[in-house]
């Protein structure tokens, strides 16, 4: 047994894709050398990666495939053998297993009498395996684009190849990609370390020797390292400490992290003057275009002060030097910002609504001034079915909002830093005297971008931007372009997404059904059948993905209703809740049990009566006393939302299921009893498949 190390070593790798492409190398690595009988299933395996290199090593990889016997069959023995003589057909069989004709053996089958032979298949050198598999491994990596980089050759990559490394114990592999030729020396940081080579004596060496070329291999660690210096960085440049604190940011951690090798992280500042302008522009500026943190007191201020994370390490007067650099562009950034800010107020957001004519949304769908009519419709009337059921909703505020929506698209504060459409009109109204709900209604209106983002705060920003998502979705199906698999040019996937968790998590629960946003983005049925089936998709998907819950579970919950996105997650919460309990795991056999026995007498054409005639047996009176007694019980807490305590008392009908089914028949020859057992199976099932349909359960063992 050897442990084995592969590392490719690229030109820089955009940050997004890194982390994807680790974990599958490492999967398609683990995977290879399982299928190739050279480590056993659940080998450990470790996997490393920053912008210049992906590697994995796995532990325990055999130095030889075992042999492999396989029993072969061959023609008939009358086809084999004339008068006792071998044929050719029998000749070739003793070939192609590897063996002489005397060592053929007879079996008998059910067709009759045929040759058989014992193949033994000899395992090649794990060497020899792994420098024929690698290659396919390294070209099936997905990567969101690739690229040539050679004249005239075949091969595509993320990026070019600059070396390979590929040991089994000390011994290299020769795996050959890219122009390269696997060896046994990798490369350390480009600038900290230049160009010389740092050669690997076996696996084990690989984190170690890296780190002596300033290059930490582990992300994790490597992620561990800019948390604990932005820590000491803040905590060195609040020498008063006043609470100075870095605004946490996952998403920009995790992306430094993988466009770095070697991170530290300076303490620059600026001005206090930018800090009139809003605190999302100064973020946004540092964030998202130059990959700064920003700093802020103890009360959660903006303080004027950033954080960069370098990929080098300098001595003070280096250090110094990058600082006042760095300064001097975000300076020259927030300058552009305020810039424009200023100039955008110039022309209030009303004014700017006109101007939208010139602004495309979609060729067939129009400019986004008639998008804005259609959206202030579509919230009109999503503002009128809310109301009904007692939800307060300012309809002024709300059609204003939907009105100035897309204004700040003219703006060239958007133009320039387009990651804050919407929050800058948001603020624009703000500042230009609109009601604060008409503000944080178009603040908000993008919400939720994804699945960890926040849903908007009011109830006018929800309906604003379920009415705006809502709209572009039954457009573009209008037009035929809805989603096919793993292709969704216009997002409306993630719009959808955003429709059920709005509906799912806004602080005031709003009283929409699925169907009914389905129906206020479109006239034509079509449409909004297709619509209504998209939404269902994604409630389930939300169910799984952002809640958790297991498949059969949202199985089970989806087929009794999709149309009230709560509803379904609170009987998704209770089945999750209830299904390890006394009981459930009866209750759900026996569900299979009746939906089966209801689907036969349905395709004999039985008559299933409404309510049960004569029953005899002890366990169908107990069962209909039973149903009888608890039923009304049952209906109350599920209607008052106790679906949990409503699931508890269904259990409770296992013994008494598990007692019919093993004394009556229910589909007998006898008409009557027939008829009054269906109907009695029928009634259960019925009454309990309010809240799930429990024969989608997966009950275990």
């Amino acid at each position: 047994m050897a442990d084995f190390l592969f590392e490719i070593g690229l030109e820089e790798v955009p940050a997004r894709m890194i982390a994807g492409a680790q974990a599958e190398l490492e999967q398609r690595v683990v995977k290879m050398l399982e299928r190739e009988r050279l480590v056993e299933s659940g080998a450990v395996s470790k996997s490393f990666a920053t912008p210049r290199r992906l590697a994995v090593w796995v532990a325990g990889v055999a130095e030889q495939q075992q042999d492999v016997a396989e029993e072969l069959v061959g023609p008939s023995v009358k086809v084999a053998y004339k008068d006792g003589v071998a044929t050719p057909a029998a000749v070739a069989f003793a070939k192609k297993a590897g063996v002489e004709v005397a060592a053929l053996k007879t079996i008998t089958n059910a067709k009759g009498e045929y040759l058989a032979a014992t193949s033994v298949k000899v395992g090649r050198g794990a060497a020899e395996v792994i420098a024929a598999e690698m290659p396919k491994e390294l070209a099936g990596i997905y990567w969101a684009k690739n690229m040539y980089w050679r004249e005239g050759r075949p091969e595509r990559f993320v990026r070019p190849v600059r070396w390979m490394v590929a040991m089994l114990g000390a011994e290299t592999v020769q795996v050959e990609f890219g122009g390269y030729v696997a060896g046994s020396v990798t490369h350390g940081h480009r600038v900290l370390f230049g160009e010389q080579e740092i050669a690997l004596n076996a696996p084990a060496d690989y984190e170690d020797a890296l780190l002596g070329g300033f290059v930490v291999a582990d992300v994790e660690v490597r992620r561990q390292r800019i948390r604990k210096a932005l820590d000491k960085v803040t905590r060195a440049g609040d020498p008063t400490g006043s609470g100075l604190r870095w605004r946490e940011d996952h998403a920009l951690v995790d992306k430094l992290t993988q466009l770095t090798e070697w991170p530290s992280v300076l303490l620059g500042g600026f001005e206090s003057e930018y800090l009139a302008l809003p605190e999302e522009v100064l973020v946004t500026v540092m964030r998202d275009h130059q990959s700064y943190f920003a700093v802020e007191d103890k009360e959660g201020k903006l303080a004027p002060h950033f954080l960069a994370v370098l990929n080098t390490e300098a001595d003070e007067a280096g250090v110094a030097v990058i600082r006042h650099g760095n300064e001097r562009v975000l300076r020259a950034r927030f300058n552009d910002a305020r810039f424009f800010w200023e100039f955008d107020q110039r022309v209030p957001l009303v004014e700017r609504v006109k101007l939208l004519e010139n602004v495309t949304f979609q060729k067939d769908l129009g400019s986004y001034e008639k998008k804005t009519e259609r959206v202030r419709k579509v919230a009109a009337g999503l503002a009128g079915i809310v109301a009904k059921h007692g939800v307060a909703v300012d309809v002024a505020a709300l059609d204003q909002a939907a009105l100035l929506a897309k204004a700040d698209l003219t703006a060239e504060l958007v133009k320039e830093f387009t990651e804050l459409q919407g929050v800058v009109g948001g603020l624009y109204a703000r500042s230009q005297g609109f009601p604060a709900a008409v503000g944080d209604a178009i603040y908000d209106q993008y919400k939720p971008e994804s699945m960890d983002d926040s849903v908007p705060r009011t109830v006018e920003g929800a309906l604003l931007a379920i009415a705006d998502k809502a709209d572009t979705i039954a457009g573009m199906f209008g037009l035929g372009l809805e989603p096919t698999g793993s292709k969704d040019p216009f997002a409306l996937r993630r719009a959808a997404n955003g429709i059920v968790k709005i509906l799912a998590e806004t602080e005031m629960a709003l009283p929409l059904k699925l169907s009914e946003v389905a129906e206020s983005g479109s006239f034509d049925p079509a449409v909004v059948a297709k619509v209504r089936d998209f939404f269902a998709e994604r409630l389930d998907f939300y169910l799984r993905e952002a809640r958790g819950q297991a498949y059969d579970v949202v199985k089970a919950v989806l087929a009794t209703g999709s149309d009230d996105v709560r509803d379904a997650v609170a009987r998704a919460e209770a089945v999750t809740a209830v299904r390890r309990g006394e009981g459930f795991a009866e209750v759900a056999s026996a569900f299979k049990r009746m939906k089966n026995i209801l689907a036969q007498a349905k395709e004999k054409g039985y008559e299933i009566p409404s309510a049960p005639g004569k029953l005899f047996d002890s366990s169908e009176i107990a069962l209909y006393e039973e149903l009888r007694l608890r039923a009304p019980e049952i209906e109350n807490l599920a209607a008052g939302g106790d679906y949990e305590g409503a699931l508890i008392d269904i259990a409770k009908f296992g013994p008494l299921l598990r007692e019919f089914f093993d004394t009556v028949m229910v589909l007998t020859d006898q008409i009557d009893v027939r008829a009054s057992r269906l109907s009695l199976v029928n009634n259960v099932f019925g009454e309990f498949s309010r809240i799930a349909d429990f024969s989608e359960i997966v009950v275990a063992g």
